[in-house]
């Protein structure tokens, strides 16, 4: 038997950045707010002080801020007909563990999506027919455009101190900018980070082939940033450890950096930690919920009553839990009906590894986003109608970190594996190497989609989430195309030694950390029969069940999702505000 908690207006899954934009909105609007964090307390004073040693094996080799697998894992397999099995490491999926979720350990690339990825179905058949999409693909529409959200991106940046270059301020192409992008209002709170000697190389080369490139908006501040909540933050100082760390120096846009001390102040709100929701409760006529029930550190069920359910986890967990809680009908793959877990999508990756001869790119001084890019091939930035795919990828180089073990990998081939000639190889190349790194466009296949794994059980007796992916046609042949881009950029700047690079041509191993971006499974969209979510996120069949996060995604853009997250979570936020308060209920009619 459960205990019960007094009843909150809002209760929120997860407190990472979604969670934590949710709960500061709705905070200001004056409701009581509960967030429920399955992960500890993490602070920025006292958990990632300056003084910490950054610990290469610690914190990326052994994950020691990521959620353990003993503690929940998921089961993976290629295709429908084999058994899936659990993960027992994790490398592809990196889920947070505390206070943050994964925006706590991420890199910080802040990426708004083209307008051609809301709505990717209809700006491809209207200027391809629909004959350009391959057998098998499930593309559609958000619902929502990129002008819906645009101002959202914008207040997303405003928070989190993003530091870029605009490249389209609106309609007129800046120069130094990204002119792809879709037109913004005004230029980022920040000014790009600083270049390094690898954007320099690759800028000329860029510029010679007639390519456009640019600083990758980042989410380290380039210079001191007091944000609109009166949050300040200092400049980033290029150490390089960011991705799988916590910032202590309040440089890398996180919710303990930009959101939480505001918002742990307000009287409205409580966050419990080191507890998990087990399930969404329903109402008799599973048409409304009633709150969540949830297990405390101590194994205690508690029930915390609310007026409004915000599903705010990790990507998969949102999927998960809306599985779990029998929230919206689960895909069926035979007959291609359902929605809970439908459109599932990761990231196609490509790319070169680049070895210069004589060069000194010093990788140890970096920050997580500090990149330059082209978008000369992303999404549909170019003309398709002599190519057999629909998509493409952002290329970048990137003077993220110059970590000594992860580093050790990038040698020439033909080096060993250990011994005199790797270290004379690693010497010679720390200085000299890099990659060019595509990430592409992903599109939802029929055949990939999270569903309950049938026999595999969590410590609570719940059914672990499946995977089921592998790259589909589309995947591969648009990665083909960008490491043929990328082996051209490698050329021209010089490199001594090119190695292509293109993971599609073997199956799809979540072991192989190509990217941790993965979407979708509880999409949005304006069709109930495609969609798990309305256009403000909300379920089409529990109107007080928001669900915030990559999951809403229809399709996986070429960029890193974060901003996207923050825009979408932000736009869903108002239209709880001014919409459903007044008249809880359907926001659309389905």
């Amino acid at each position: 038997m459960s205990n019960k908690r007094e009843k909150a207006d809002v209760v929120i899954v997860g407190l990472g950045w979604a969670g934590s934009l949710m709960a500061n909105e709705l905070t200001m609007a004056g409701l009581n707010v509960v967030a429920i964090e399955r992960g500890s307390w993490r602070d920025t004073s006292t958990d990632f002080p300056t003084t910490i040693d950054t610990d290469e094996l610690r914190f990326v080799s052994r994950r020691a801020i990521m959620q353990p697998p003993a503690v929940e894992t998921l089961t993976f397999r290629n295709t429908p007909v084999q058994r899936a099995l659990p993960l027992r490491e994790w490398n592809t999926y990196q889920f947070g563990w505390n206070v943050g979720g994964a925006g706590t350990h991420w890199n910080g690339m802040t990426w708004r999506f083209l307008p051609y990825d809301f709505q990717s179905y209809s700006m491809t058949v209207e200027r391809y027919g629909k004959d350009k999409l391959l057998p098998g693909l499930q593309v559609q529409d958000w619902g929502v455009s990129y002008q819906d959200l645009e101002p959202f991106y914008d207040k997303f940046e405003r928070y989190a101190g993003t530091s870029g270059k605009a490249g389209n301020i609106q309609g007129k192409i800046q120069t130094g900018g990204n002119p792809f992008e879709g037109p913004r209002q005004r230029d980022y709170p920040l000014p790009p980070l600083e270049r390094t000697r690898m954007a320099e190389i690759f800028d000329q080369a860029a510029k010679g082939l007639g390519y456009h490139p640019f600083p990758v908006p980042a989410g380290n501040t380039s210079g001191a940033y007091t944000n609109p909540l009166g949050i300040k933050m200092a400049p980033c100082t290029y150490c390089g450890y960011c991705e799988f760390f916590g910032c202590g120096n309040w440089s890398k846009s996180s919710p303990q950096a930009c959101i939480l001390p505001a918002l742990m102040q307000r009287k409205n709100f409580q966050v419990i930690t080191e507890s998990e929701v087990l399930h969404v409760n329903l109402s008799s006529d599973k048409k409304t919920a009633t709150g969540v029930t949830y297990i405390d550190n101590e194994g205690k069920q508690w029930e915390q009553p609310a007026d409004i359910v915000i599903i705010a986890a990790y990507q998969m967990d949102n999927v998960r839990l809306m599985l779990l809680s029998g929230i919206g009908k689960p895909y069926n793959h035979q007959t291609g009906e359902g929605v809970v877990g439908r459109n599932y999508a990761y990231q196609t990756i490509s790319g070169a590894s680049v070895f210069f001869k004589n060069e000194h790119l010093n990788p140890f001084i970096g920050a997580g986003a500090l990149a330059q890019a082209i978008d000369d091939f992303n999404g549909d930035n170019f003309d398709h109608s002599q190519h057999d795919f629909i998509g493409g990828a952002v290329a970048l180089v990137h003077s993220t970190n110059g970590r000594p073990i992860a580093s050790g990998n990038l040698v020439p081939p033909g080096t060993p594996k250990w011994g005199r000639e790797w270290k004379q190889a690693y010497q010679q190349n720390y200085q000299n190497a890099n990659s060019v790194y595509c990430q592409g466009n992903s599109y939802p296949h029929r055949d990939v989609f999270l569903d309950l794994d049938p026999e595999y059980k969590d410590r609570h007796g719940r059914p672990l989430l499946r995977v089921t992916f592998d790259w589909n046609e589309n995947d591969k042949r648009s990665a083909h195309f960008m490491a043929d881009r990328s082996v051209e950029l490698g050329k021209a700047m010089g490199a001594e030694t090119v190695v292509r690079s293109e993971p599609t041509t073997r199956p799809f191993s979540p072991m192989d950390n190509l990217s941790s971006h993965t979407t979708g499974g509880a999409v949005m969209g304006d069709d109930p029969r495609t969609s798990a979510l309305n256009r403000y996120l909300q379920s089409w069949d529990v109107h007080n069940t928001f669900v915030v996060g990559a999951s809403a995604f229809a399709n996986n853009g070429g960029y890193n999702p974060t901003g996207t997250v923050g825009a979408l979570t932000l736009w869903a936020a108002e239209a709880i505000k001014t919409r459903y308060l007044k008249a809880p209920g359907p926001l659309v009619e389905a």
